[in-house]
């Protein structure tokens, strides 16, 4: 016998059989390839981070799995099981379930309401059964430790306990896979905790997790494999064991990323911006800033922390001309500037970076290149005599898509085309290109990757340095922390404290962020 032949072959495992799987997914919208010759293999208990930059091809690969969008080549399968996903009726059949970005619930219905919708239990005669859906959730919550209120108003809960709904929701329907969207983009710190708590014991139970994030620390904390797309395919999976953050952002973008962004001290000068008792409502009407007063100065960055819904959009949308304000003042360099509209406010040298891109950032229907110059679209050299000047429009677009890495095949496609990272890409050009002396930046990277991320904060830093004066309102508590030099907490539509950066410590801030002891 050859000595290279094996007498025996040795006995193996089995290979155990994944949760959920794609295999070879390639999907085209046009000319734009979405996917391309992706896999991912998902296995029951496991929590699985999916990450890449804007554009990289990871919402189009969830979508398809959860039945939204059909994929051009390739397939899906549910515990070894090629199926067909033509909606998210049958990746619910096949006990998938999802938890979008941007909640999916009734806000004037019940938390039990909610959960049961389209699979609600009834009474013999076919009647909704409230009670035995509230008894069935209370269950269903005590089970997975996501203790909530079943008759409680969807409308009336904070987002951290909108989300236990949401996810109560895909387990209602018995979901063996579980995708999440950026499920920590609008929770405090100790509601992030208590969210990786959650899908911990939810992993533990057997339930495959998919997650998407930009927040690499929360990555290395919960997943037990992470799998990066650039470009529409799969660049490499790994372990938060085998890596580090600064090795996944690397991966994501194909560079060495700056995670904690590099600044000198500031220099402040005079106010720029001072707000004095300032009182506004809320679209019911309610109060909303409740007596604020603050004043960023030339040179400075104020970071505004809080839990969102307690006053941060109607204060930054007072100050920008899109909410009447009650009572109080509003100066700009000395100048009473309260309640004037919008276009006086942006001439007089306030750049805003809006909360909601698609209602108050853009004008889907419109080109980047239009939604690039929408503040300055009727001054030299855009703009003679009251004529558009289509070729210097042209230019200024291209040079911001360059220098901001917007990902569009064209600055004539619509804006709306784009993806929300994109388009929040085009806001933060157009507004950090217009030479402004107060920037009023909320949310300002929500949703976009690290390395627009990275950029969008050095530009920050730059206007700083420059000698504008920035105010930042943001949910994400490392970009308060990391780029201001002031923090302002506000609760309740006031605010709590004020301090330099370097003397508040992250769990003192998360409690005052909901009223905890530390608040004055």
């Amino acid at each position: 016998m050859d000595a290279t032949t094996p007498t025996s072959v040795p006995a193996t495992a089995p290979a155990t059989v994944p949760a959920l799987e794609a295999v070879g997914i390639g999907k085209r919208f046009g000319p734009v390839v979405a996917n391309q010759g992706v896999d991912l293999r998902v296995e029951r208990g496991e929590i699985h981070a999916l990450l890449g930059e804007n554009g990289a091809g990871k919402s189009t690969l969830v979508n398809i799995l959860f039945g939204l969008y059909h994929a051009d080549e390739g397939e899906v399968r549910v515990a070894g099981t090629p199926v067909q996903m033509d909606s998210p009726r049958d990746a619910i059949a096949h006990r998938i379930g999802m938890v979008h970005q941007h909640f999916q619930l009734v806000p004037v219905l019940t938390v039990a309401e909610n959960i049961v919708l389209g699979d609600e239990p009834t009474h013999r005669r076919g009647l909704l059964d409230l009670d035995r859906a509230a008894d069935e959730v209370v269950e269903l919550a005590t089970r997975y430790g996501l203790e909530v209120d079943p008759r409680a108003t969807v409308e009336d809960l904070p987002v951290g306990m909108q989300q236990r709904v949401e996810i109560l929701r895909a387990l209602y329907r018995q979901a063996d896979v579980l995708i999440l969207d950026e499920p920590t983009a609008v929770l405090t710190p100790q509601e992030t905790d208590q969210l990786l708590e959650v899908l911990r014991g939810l992993a533990a139970d057997g339930v495959a997790i998919v997650f998407i994030t930009h927040k690499l620390r929360e990555v290395m904390a919960l997943a037990d494999r992470v799998t990066v797309m650039r470009g529409g395919r799969v660049v490499g999976t790994t372990a938060p064991s085998e890596t580090d953050e600064a090795g996944l952002a690397e991966m994501m973008v194909g560079r060495s990323v700056v995670l904690r962004v590099a600044k000198t001290e500031a220099r402040p000068t005079d106010a720029v911006l001072e707000v004095r008792d300032l009182h506004v409502h809320d679209s019911r009407g309610r109060p909303a800033v409740d007596g604020l007063s603050l004043e960023v100065r030339a040179g400075e960055i104020l970071g505004i922390a809080g839990v969102e819904g307690n006053g941060q959009r109607e204060l930054v949308e007072a100050l920008t001309g899109l909410r009447h304000a009650h009572g109080g003042t509003v100066l700009l360099g000395g100048d009473d500037i309260t309640n004037a509209t919008p276009r006086t406010i942006s001439e007089r040298g306030v750049a805003h970076v809006p909360e909601d891109r698609e209602k108050h950032g853009l004008v889907g229907p419109h080109s980047i290149a239009d939604n690039l110059v929408l503040n300055r679209y009727f001054r030299s050299p855009y703009a003679r005599r009251g004529i558009r000047h289509a070729a210097a429009v042209d230019e200024e677009a291209r040079r911001l898509v360059a220098d901001f890495d917007v990902r569009t095949a064209s600055i004539a496609s619509p804006a709306r085309s784009l993806s929300g990272g994109n388009k929040q890409k085009v806001i933060a050009a157009r507004e950090l290109s217009q030479g402004a002396r107060l920037l009023v930046a909320a949310q300002p990277t929500r949703g976009i990757d690290v390395g627009s991320i990275e950029f969008v904060h050095q530009q920050m830093v730059a206007q700083r340095d420059e000698g504008v004066a920035v105010l930042l309102v943001s949910a994400e508590l490392d970009e308060i922390l990391s780029l201001s030099d002031r923090i302002g907490v506000i609760f309740k539509g006031r605010l709590v404290a004020v301090a330099d950066a370097g003397t508040l410590e992250r769990t003192a801030i998360g409690r005052m962020m909901t009223g905890g002891a530390d608040a004055d």
